[in-house]
């Protein structure tokens, strides 16, 4: 067993990769270190074909373990990792969109990366590691891969980009970004910002790429010093005369008209009608037996039929499917309010696609406990989306979200988190649901826009709207290239690019960058950039004619949220022993009370005069007395010396005989005041021991 090393420098710290030691009977594995937060990555290749495939059968699995930061976590019953945190799928998609572009679609045999993070030291972030991990093990195994890629981190502190920033620096920057790509191009992205203009984005990007290139290199010298020879793999592969013969086929009967029918479902059944056409022609030429083998390659041969169509009519003769110019946006139109009980609701159509968003507002307490390897961590603010079969006109079972709604669920939810007010100027829970009621491309970034207007309509004071769109590109063979603004369903399945772009009138968000093509270079990116400002400005003008700004009261159902600050001190007093007066407060008033250690107080009720009642109570129970405020108080204690009232719940004060008026001299408390006696009292003074002095005399108590 040989073990190899290497290393170098990346951003003032050393990566490491080992080979040779770990999991050798993957077909590649590498163990990468970066600081002290360690991954193994394998790729393993099936040794057959995967039968009756249309796709390349690719798996991507990212392990997180909770060992690898020294945590036990779980329920009481439960100690061993489950089924992938949110956190470990967007990561997973990370590794997926980059691996993925460089392999060839024709492969059938299936092909499973798994990145397992045994090691994590809280200062650097691993999934950017895992990236360049997967493109290691991939790299120097016998798997056909078009690799290697590279991948890096930036952020910005103090106005100057950084390299892989750590987490403390995370936490300030205001652009997290995670690029990837090979030697030459850029091929994925995945970003938020605090509204980042696009030149600064684009800079950013390029800042990032420089170093992307020395890993890249670094990368390439490991493969050619210790990579496996390539596997020579059977793949759908059509003879050019079956692949010209299908062409004229789909040719004689309008494949390429049908394909360009304006209308989603008019489109489909015209198709569908070529296709069962040609599947009685195959029929009748081949017998059952060898029509089953050509399966793989017909269905080749027609999807890059579709694929030929499309980059033809768009290089040659700008003509898009439904017959929009290259940087036209599709007909949009908005509503608002449409859900009478909700907190807020936006229904969002742009084309064919509709998404109607629906906001949610709740007590402080209701926040999402998130717990990962990383980090333990509260949200205040949540966006899921769900994508049901019925959308795209589809039968299928519904078994909750799968990784591609929880990506599309956080890309919209980054988009939004600049403009969300603070918990001090909003201290409410917020949760958004995006319904997907029909899709023909861009549902995240409709979900994004009819997210900007349910918060609206629910009157949260987001600073300002947020549009989206998805920008795509069509590459020929001689590098010629078109981008298309607003892609629909046809533009994203047999185009090479998607491209999520969101953000404010000021400045980026998010971005989400995939690729069909080996990437694109940082100058068509920033072409990009600046077409897809002007799509975004005219769709949020549309969002603007139906509400410009949040509405300045909330709905009659939403919760209303009553905020105290207090004595840190006096949360004792709010709490009471064992729970005893937080939990008599709630029973009695029906209400939601949240105490921060800062004192800090949130009263959630459904009424105000629950509201109203739950705070007095709670100040009357933290209220501090000052000198000369006048108090009805209960005696409580009858001394020789004069008599305790209470004047705050568990607060008394003292009542020298002095200070008890009466019309003969006081020699017996007892003669004058009763214990439970109601009486008025004065605050006199308050000693520098804390004590409360309090005087009856001046105020009207009637005393024989």
């Amino acid at each position: 067993m040989t073990i190899n090393k290497f290393s170098t420098e990346i951003a003032g710290r050393t990566l490491s990769v080992e080979t040779g030691q770990l999991a050798q009977q993957a077909n590649g594995s590498v163990l990468v270190r970066y600081g002290d937060t360690v991954v193994l990555a394998t790729a393993t290749l099936s040794s057959r074909q995967a039968e009756h495939l249309d796709y390349f059968p690719l798996m991507v699995d990212y392990e997180e373990k909770y060992y690898a930061s020294g945590k036990i976590k779980g329920s009481r019953f439960i100690k061993r990792e489950g089924r992938p945190t949110e956190e470990a799928i967007l990561t997973a998609r990370l590794i997926d969109r980059t691996i993925r572009p460089l392999f060839d679609d024709r492969i059938r045999n299936e092909v499973q990366v798994i990145v397992t993070v045994l090691s994590i030291d809280q200062e650097n972030v691993p999934d950017f590691i895992s990236i360049i991990a997967a493109s290691l093990a991939l790299g120097i195994s016998d798997i056909p891969w078009n690799g290697p890629v590279s991948a890096v981190r930036v952020g910005k502190i103090a106005q100057n980009f950084v390299l892989n920033p750590v987490c403390e620096q995370v936490e300030k920057s205001p652009l997290e970004i995670v690029i990837s790509g090979t030697q030459n191009k850029i091929n994925m992205i995945e970003a938020g910002a605090q509204e980042l203009p696009e030149k600064e984005m684009v800079e950013a990007i390029k800042f990032g790429f420089e170093e992307i290139k020395k890993i890249g290199i670094f990368q390439q010298e490991i493969i050619e010093k210790i990579g496996k020879t390539k596997k020579t793999l059977e793949k759908t592969n059509p003879t050019p005369e079956f692949i010209q013969e299908i062409y004229a086929f789909l040719n004689q009967n309008g494949l390429a008209d049908a394909f360009y029918e304006k209308e989603k479902v008019t489109r489909h059944e015209k198709m569908e009608i070529v296709k069962e056409k040609l599947i009685t022609y195959l029929e009748e030429k081949f017998s059952e037996e060898d029509l089953k083998k050509r399966k793989t390659e017909v269905d080749w041969i027609y999807e890059n039929y579709l694929n030929d169509v499309l980059h033809q009519r768009i290089l040659e003769k700008n003509e898009r499917p439904d017959g929009r110019r290259l940087d036209e946006v599709r007909p949009v139109s908005c509503q608002i309010g449409l859900l009478p009980r909700t907190h807020g609701s936006g229904l969002f159509n742009r084309g064919e696609t509709q998404v109607i968003t629906a906001t949610t507002l709740g007590a402080p307490g209701m926040e999402q406990i998130v717990e990962t390897m990383e980090l333990d961590e509260k949200k205040r603010y949540m966006h899921h989306y769900n994508f049901p079969p019925f959308s795209v006109g589809e039968v299928k079972p519904m078994r909750g979200p799968g990784r591609r709604d929880i990506g599309h669920g956080a890309l919209a939810e980054r988009a939004l988190l600049p403009v969300i007010p603070s918990k001090v100027e909003f201290p409410y829970t917020i949760r958004l649901v995006s319904e997907v009621l029909s899709s023909n491309g861009s549902s995240s970034m409709a979900s994004t826009c009819g997210s900007s207007l349910s918060l609206m309509d629910a009157g949260v004071p987001i600073k300002k709207a947020v549009s989206g769109i998805a920008m795509g590109i069509i590459v020929g063979k001689d590098g010629n290239y078109k981008i298309l603004s607003d892609i629909q369903g046809p533009e994203d399945h047999w185009g090479d690019m998607d491209f999520k772009i969101a953000g404010t009138e000021d400045g980026i968000t998010a971005l989400q960058l995939d690729v069909k093509i080996d990437g694109l270079t940082p100058e068509i990116i920033e072409e990009v950039f600046n077409q897809s400002y002007r799509g975004r400005m005219e769709i949020m003008a549309v969002m603007n004619q139906v509400i410009a700004k949040p509405k300045t009261e909330l709905s009659p159902f939403a919760p209303r949220i009553i905020t105290l600050s207090i004595n840190p001190d006096k949360i004792r007093d709010v709490i009471g022993p064992g729970g005893k007066v937080i939990n008599e407060i709630i029973d009695k008033t029906g209400v939601e009370i949240d105490i921060e250690k800062d004192g800090l107080i949130f009263i959630t009720a459904n009424n105000k005069e629950a509201g109203e009642k739950a705070k007095k109570w709670i100040e009357k129970l933290t209220k501090e007395p000052k000198a000369g405020e006048v108090y009805v108080g209960k005696v409580t204690r009858l001394m020789n010396f004069g008599a305790f009232v209470e004047i705050l719940p568990n607060q008394e004060g003292l009542v020298h005989v002095s200070e008890i008026p009466a019309n003969r001299p006081v020699v017996k408390v007892n003669d004058f005041l009763k214990v439970n006696q109601e009486v008025t009292v004065k605050v006199k003074e308050i000693d520098s021991m804390g004590r409360i002095n309090l005087t009856m005399r001046g105020l009207e108590n009637r005393i024989n």
